[in-house]
């Protein structure tokens, strides 16, 4: 999914998802299932757009980790 052009993505630090909420997702469920993306996978709120059909679309970032070379046998 495409996100608006305001949007910034194109970050060394952090890494994005877009994600679209169709309109029958209420706040309240809206908010449980993006607290759940952040206490499990390390997501955080970064940008909502709301549209008037009711639809949401949200920004998740998380800091990129360095991934740890694995070490040669014996070594």
């Amino acid at each position: 999914m495409a996100t608006p052009p305001s949007w910034e993505t194109s970050n060394d630090d952090y890494e994005y998802v877009p994600l679209r909420l169709p309109p029958e997702v209420t706040r309240v469920s809206a908010s449980m299932r993006l607290a759940i993306q952040a206490e499990f996978g390390g997501w955080e709120l970064s940008r909502v757009r709301a549209y008037t059909d009711g639809s949401r679309r949200v920004l998740l970032r998380r800091r990129k980790t360095a991934v740890l070379p694995v070490p040669e046998p014996g070594l």
